[in-house]
């Protein structure tokens, strides 16, 4: 019998594209703040993390917050210049960017259908709950997930209250995500397991992490397609509690 008792998987960037949205909506920010500043002496994409990551515990992560924070980073770095109707602009770029089209990594869909045929599966993902049960109802997905968590942070403790939830222990647990950050290191920090299938863009805030560049209980994936033998076979070695 397998000591793997439950799968996790992300949503964004590990089921379905959304980084590149950020990304765009970043450039289109830019353009309008380049009308009132010099960008590269500004430091402007610098400074929107910065003023990002002090407003996560008020916004919360997702598009409302970036947009939040676009409007406060504008107003600061152009010391109140900035006119109402390129606030507006920010505000539209914000209002457009929820409603992005949702784009399913390739392979994405067998491979959670092969993992969940052999083991118990739930989607566990971070932002805002309007725009994730959104994401979530576009992408096709839900069906293959008996349940969905939509939560506010991913650390320990959030894991922690899930499994606890299943009646299952971490080391029964692989969490499968492209953040290292969110998704992975701290499953691992609790005794689990994690697959890493890295995204081609990560935000900055999120590239930062505390794990080893090559753990035992982490392994990494290039495509979706592999996905299933990774799980597996973390499944097949979770036997034997020296792994």
């Amino acid at each position: 019998m397998n000591n793997i008792r439950l799968v996790g998987f992300d949503g964004d960037d590990t089921l379905w594209r959304s980084e590149d949205y950020y990304r765009a909506a970043e450039k289109q920010y830019e353009e309008i703040i380049g009308r009132y500043i010099d960008l590269h002496d500004a430091g402007t994409l610098r400074h929107l993390l910065e003023v990002e990551r002090r407003n996560l515990q008020v916004f919360g992560y997702g598009v409302k917050g970036m947009t939040l924070s676009m409007i406060e980073a504008a107003i600061e770095l152009t010391d109140g210049r900035i006119a109402a109707r390129d606030l507006q602009q920010v505000v539209e770029i914000g209002r457009a960017t929820l409603q992005h089209p949702v784009e399913l990594i390739d392979g994405i869909r067998g491979a959670v259908e092969q993992i969940a045929a052999e083991l118990p599966v739930v989607l566990i993902t971070k932002g805002d709950l309007f725009h994730q049960e959104a994401k979530i109802a576009a992408s096709g997905l839900a069906d293959l997930f008996p349940r969905i968590e939509i939560v506010s942070e991913k650390d320990p403790a959030t894991y922690a209250r899930v499994l606890s939830e299943f009646g299952i222990d971490a080391s029964q647990f692989v969490m499968v995500g492209n953040s290292l950050r969110s998704d992975i290191e701290p499953v691992v920090r609790l005794g689990g397991w994690g697959v890493h299938i890295p995204y081609a863009i990560t935000w900055a805030h999120e590239a930062e992490h505390g794990l080893a560049e090559e753990h035992p209980r982490v392994q990494s994936v290039a495509h979706a397609s592999q996905l299933p033998q990774a799980v597996l076979g973390i499944a097949g070695r979770g036997r034997h509690p020296a792994a």
